[in-house]
């Protein structure tokens, strides 16, 4: 939402990092290739916060991310997008500096801090220097512990906030999602603008901000990962530092398990506009399925990017309907979604839709063949490894491996979990999974020749 220069930008500790970042991606690609080859230690500090930690002494540099389990499905009743604002408000003041004494802190440092919310989880990340740790520390202890949600700070973030609603309000691809959510999820919190309506950020008050920041930021939800020049020495006091103000709280937030809708249902929303958005999807698998594995590599068969999934070549190499179209497993707390998008021409739309039909019928009846199998399992592996081209990157996937219960030795089984999906297990799961006539669509724009099955609504605020 935020858009401030970068602290990093023209000058020398920049152009220091940005090549040892480029050299370290260099000299580690070998053991990079191979996940597993990353060690992962389990540090805990003297008041118990835990971490996992990947070293790497390459470049002074370190990342940490952590997490909040919680997120925008804890937004109060009528009040959506506290958690959004709340995570934008967090470094715009906080103990002893107030907006502008904190980002020239951030300067002084060299150091970078982000926050953000989702359905699920609240966290952030902070970057920085290793000379620097101490006082990179203390100034994210202040933003977690002593925000000051000042007055200013709330209606200046909160009018960034209106105004790109509004423009989401204009973007058929954004329009689309929603609709698709609001159908699938209903009153369920994951039916909710993570960022709120216009109507809910509006009546978010300073209080609102003040009450969820104290049930939010608990250590007993915290999941933290840490990448970079440190020590488990070094590392456990920095924990206690950060965190160690942090009341300990008294468990996982409750949020009831969610049932998506996905009766087949296919909403119109009209726009004037010469393309129309695409939303589509249905139930799919939470994280722990024991198909999980399965249904990933089914679901790279079917809607992988590029050139290799089935819709790909149906949709845009023989026909030219679409520049893209893909689908993904989302896997939230307490749902599954397998969720996929495309847009067309207005006059094409109905030929896209029924092609999408027809693959999620093939690949329930037929499975994937052998070949598919194969490279899909291929790519999955051989991929992978470079998703972690930065410390970001990798911190980021230590708390997701916490999160999902993987254990710390996961990396040393992935690669394993995926080739040894079988064909007759891949055709059973595709079975099971891949339902036509549950898979519901979202239309945003003026598309020929398609029957809604009901209006869609006139406002998703």
């Amino acid at each position: 939402m935020k858009n401030r220069a970068n602290p990093w930008a023209n000058n020398s500790i920049d152009r220091l990092l940005r090549v040892g970042l480029a050299l370290l991606i260099l000299m580690t690609a070998g053991s990079i290739c191979e996940a597993a080859a990353m060690k992962i230690e389990r540090v805990t500090s003297a008041s118990g916060i835990e971490a996992w930690l990947v070293r790497d002494h390459s470049i002074p540099v370190v990342t940490l991310r952590f997490t909040f389990v919680g997120g925008a499905s804890l937004d109060p009743s009528g009040k959506d997008g506290t958690a959004a604002l709340a995570a934008s408000l967090l470094d715009e003041g906080a103990g002893e500096y107030d907006t502008t004494a904190f980002h020239r802190r951030l300067d002084e440092l060299a150091a970078e801090m982000s926050f953000s919310a989702g359905h699920d989880e609240f966290g952030g990340t902070l970057r920085m220097l290793k000379a620097n740790s101490e006082g990179s520390a203390e100034l994210l202890r202040v933003a977690l512990a002593k925000p000051h949600f000042a007055d200013e700070a709330v209606e200046r973030i909160r009018a960034e906030t209106l105004a790109a609603l509004e423009k989401q309000a204009r973007n058929p691809r954004s329009l689309s999602g929603r609709l698709w959510m609001v159908e699938a999820f209903e009153r369920h919190p994951y039916g909710r603008n993570t960022v709120g309506s216009r109507t809910t950020v509006a009546a978010i008050t300073r209080d609102d901000l003040v009450a969820f920041a104290s049930r939010q930021l608990q250590r007993n939800t915290l999941v933290i990962g840490a990448v970079g020049d440190i020590t488990p020495a070094e590392l456990a006091p920095l924990l206690d530092r950060i965190f160690g103000d942090l009341p300990k709280g008294e468990g996982d937030p409750v949020l009831p398990e969610a049932t998506p809708g996905d009766g087949g249902a296919l909403l119109v929303k009209r726009s004037a506009v010469p393309q129309s958005a695409v939303t589509f999807g249905q139930a799919g698998l939470k994280r722990d399925d024991p198909d999980w594995y399965a249904a990933l590599v089914l679901n790279e068969i079917l809607g992988g990017g590029g050139f290799r999934g089935r819709l790909m070549k149906e949709i845009r190499e023989k026909r030219g309907l679409a520049y893209g179209v893909s689908t993904g497993l989302v896997p939230y707390r307490h749902a599954g979604l397998i969720l996929g998008s495309v847009a067309t021409e207005n006059g094409r739309v109905a030929e896209s839709i029924s092609l999408i039909r027809q693959e999620w019928q093939r690949m329930r009846d037929e499975g994937p063949t052998e070949d598919e199998l194969r490279d899909a399992k291929v790519y999955l592996t051989g991929s992978f490894p470079l998703s972690l081209d930065s410390t970001r990157r990798i911190a980021g996937l230590l708390v997701r491996m916490q999160l999902d219960g993987l254990g710390i030795d996961y990396l040393d089984h992935r690669a394993e979990l995926i080739l040894g999906v079988t064909l007759d297990q891949a055709r059973a799961v595709a079975h099971r999974l891949y339902d036509p006539a549950r898979l519901s669509f979202a239309v945003v724009g003026d598309p020929a020749g398609l029957q809604p099955t009901r209006p869609a609504p006139e406002k998703l605020d």
